[in-house]
């Protein structure tokens, strides 16, 4: 190679090194840029708008949001605007300083606004030793609530964090802790301590003593959710205990000083009167739960709710006046709920007979509270027989002096209302007049577990498991809600579809943004139970003659204009609840008297009274409206119960239940009943010879001395549980209890 060519090379070398070295420069220019722009650009996003930290004095102008019914007639309104009544920090009472600092950001005079270890406590308080500890402290709490949105993004996480490191940075401790006494939600159009003790207490907060401090700190966390104004009054209660405990804990107060707190007696002001109050504060609970305090009462939003405001003020006034009138007999208090059973809208929620009631705890919204539902649970249990086809409508069960023997319990001996024996009845006419005896057999035909699981799927949400009851569970044994029980009668209504009753049909701001909306004509539900049975409960629910037994021809479950309601009553057997529940396709109406603090009632409220004449007027109510299809125009006229395919009728004995003209009824009087086509009566009767008590002329027992037994030829019949009733004896009714081993034999 000659030393041109090198020089060539060297050359091209140096020029190639030259052109690489450019390239690597422009590469390496053109990440940066993209680095900064990009960088620039989550900048933006992470701050552009933020609000200055000075904001946090400045007056917000909230706009209200307004609860409409379903034709869009203001319910309630929540609120107008803010109110509040600044208070120095020199001025607001130690002990609300202290209840707060213990609750809300124990170490706020440590820290720098961000308390990492705060947060850490925070959650494993919550998780492990379920104690009252927030996560963020009182300088995050301030910026949220005073400079941002509710939303949970990262976006606002990190704006908040960026906000309260600048306002710890600008103001002092003690300034923070008096504008967040002072702008912090306490509830309703209360913001800050001041506004809080006016509106709860009124008084100035200069005055709130250390058991009223406890329970305005114990609402900052859900002032909906914790009200005493709210649904349910006893979680303020439950929220201020906390707060006391947590201002012990951290040695602001003693114990004894705590239980002093407790036990003083907290007098409120008279709260906002307001349209349907238990039904609007359901409705603001869960709008709160969703979409936050602050949307709730300052967002403008407008909340279309399934309620009809004239149905619900007709239900008002008929619980009212009724309860009023049964003064005499110890009644305190009375509920009603109607729900639209194909859909689940409710109709109608009256919680107590006034809301404003200081002789019972008006506030107290029974139809989510547990009562026991004496035999208004009876109809559950026979649908669970007749669906797995254990019983038809006239299997005759034996109504006749009856122990269930149970191993390692006393004998549970039921007996009837009337405290009489109605002999071989048929499951139509034991269900229309609500015998005991029948009831109790059928569940032990059923088997307590599988009627525990049934009744849950049919809505009965509080009922536990099947070992923490005993056969009574068929006379009201368990605890169930208001709400529950329209839920499962609903579904016999609905043709064994479940739906679940609801509130809320569309939330939308004042500019028209859509929040969520429910589309009511898309509304399913849940099969739980087959046509047919729910059809065969329906009609003899409806059937007069069925119930004329107990409740004679001419009562208040005969709906004057609307033949075609199936009801049922149910009254405890210590007379602390007393039940009326009746439903067409259209609606399903529950009502309910008695005491909250489960006193007894006298006994002249029995199935006939007490909630039926209640039950009476609302249902013809709702009625009129929904047979003319004010509520759907496509639903207009009587709404009997439709004859499903697979349900026929026969003629069948009126003694025995058997099909007539079978062997062993030949010419006996008839009745016409419905039956499942695949599960017609199987009936025994017989001519055989029995043993005979003659001193009575009653089946014998072995304790009959021998010299007053006699065996005679007569006719039996034997129930699904084995028991013989005799058809022809001189006395049918044997004078000694038929011990039946539960649940041994059955399984």
């Amino acid at each position: 190679m000659t030393k041109k060519t090198k020089k060539q090379l060297a050359k091209r070398k140096q020029l190639n090194s030259i052109l690489a070295s450019s390239k690597f420069q422009n590469r390496r220019t053109k990440k940066k840029y993209i680095f900064i722009t990009l960088c620039t650009i989550i900048f933006l996003w992470l701050f552009w708008g933020i609000p200055l930290p000075t904001k946090l004095s400045t007056a917000n102008f909230p706009v209200s949001t307004k609860i409409l019914d379903r034709k869009g007639n203001l319910i309630y309104e929540i609120f107008t605007e803010k109110k509040s009544d600044p208070v120095a920090l020199s001025d607001i009472p130690q002990n609300v300083i202290h209840a707060t600092l213990a609750v809300e950001d124990k170490d706020f005079y440590k820290h720098y606004g961000v308390s990492f270890p705060g947060i850490g406590r925070a959650v494993i308080n919550t998780l492990f030793k379920n104690k009252l500890q927030g996560g963020s402290t009182l300088t995050q709490q301030l910026v949220k609530n005073a400079l941002l949105t509710p939303e949970r993004t990262v976006r606002r996480k990190i704006r908040e964090l960026f906000l309260t490191l600048l306002v710890e940075s600008i103001y002092s401790k003690d300034k923070i802790l008096e504008l967040y006494l002072n702008q912090i939600p306490y509830g309703s159009t209360a913001y800050g301590i001041g506004a809080a003790s006016d509106l709860y207490f009124g008084k100035k907060a200069t005055d709130l003593n250390l058991a009223e401090t406890a329970l305005l700190t114990g609402l900052t966390a859900a002032p909906t959710k914790y009200s005493p104004f709210g649904i349910n009054p006893d979680a303020a209660t439950i929220r201020q205990h906390l707060v006391l405990a947590r201002m012990v804990e951290e040695g602001y107060i003693t114990q004894e000083q705590a239980d002093e707190a407790k036990k003083q007696e907290i007098v409120f002001a008279k709260p906002q009167k307001l349209n349907a109050p238990h039904f609007a504060l359901w409705i603001k609970e869960q709008l709160a739960e969703k979409y936050g305090d602050a949307l709730v009462e300052q967002g403008g939003l407008r909340v279309t709710t399934t309620l009809d405001l004239d149905l619900q003020k007709i239900a008002e006034e008929k619980v009212k006046s009724e309860v009023d009138k049964l003064a005499k007999q110890k009644v305190g208090n009375g509920a009603a709920v109607v729900v639209k059973p194909d859909t689940g809208e409710i109709l109608a929620m009256v919680g107590s007979k006034d809301y404003f009631a200081e002789d019972e705890d008006g506030k107290v919204n029974i139809i989510f509270r547990e009562r026991q539902p004496g035999s208004s649970i009876k109809p559950i249990n026979y649908a669970l027989a007749l669906k797995d086809k254990k019983i038809t409508p006239s299997t005759p069960l034996a109504d006749v002096p009856t122990c269930f023997a149970v191993a390692g319990q006393a004998l549970y001996c039921p007996v009837n209302y009337d405290f009489s024996y109605h002999g071989a009845t048929q499951m139509r006419f034991a269900l229309g007049n609500s015998y005991n005896i029948p009831a109790v057999r059928v569940l032990a035909l059923n088997g307590l577990e599988n009627f525990v699981d049934f009744a849950k799927d049919m809505g009965l949400s509080t009922l536990r498991t099947a070992s923490d009851y005993g056969l009574s569970l068929t006379l009201g044994g368990g605890e169930v809600r208001p709400i529950d029980m329209a839920t499962a009668f609903g579904v016999f209504a609905n043709q064994g579809i479940r739906t679940q009753p609801f509130g809320i049909q569309k939330v939308e701001d004042y500019k028209g943004k859509i929040y969520e909306e429910t589309n009511i004509a898309n509304i399913e539900g849940t099969r739980v139970l087959d046509t047919a049975t729910a059809f065969l409960i329906s009609h003899i629910l409806l059937d007069n003659n069925a119930r004329v037994g107990a409740f004679g021809e001419r009562s208040f479950l005969n709906v004057s204009g609307h033949p075609e309601v199936s009801v049922k009553t149910g009254t405890t057997n210590d007379f602390k609840d007393n039940w009326t529940i009746g439903y067409t396709k259209y609606a399903v109406v529950a009502t309910w008297v008695g005491n909250n603090d489960n006193s007894p009632m006298r006994g002249a409220v029995s199935g006939v009274s007490g909630a039926s004449p209640i039950w009476n007027v609302i249902m013809k109510a709702v009625l009129d409206k929904a047979e003319d299809g004010y509520y759907d125009s496509d639903q207009e006229g009587h709404a009997w119960p439709q004859q499903p395919d697979d349900v026929v009728g026969k003629s069948v004995c009126w003694i025995t239940g058997k099909i007539a003209g079978s062997e062993g009824d030949p010419g006996c009087s008839t009745r016409f009943e419905y039956f499942l086509s695949d599960s017609l009566p199987s009936i025994t009767v017989e001519q055989r010879d029995v043993v005979i008590d003659k001193s009575t002329g009653a089946l014998a027992n072995k304790d009959i001395p021998p010299e007053l037994l006699e065996t005679q030829g007569h006719q039996v019949l034997t129930d699904p549980l084995g028991t013989l009733y005799c058809l022809d004896c001189p006395n049918p009714l044997p004078a000694w209890n038929t011990i039946v081993s539960y649940p041994s034999r059955l399984f």
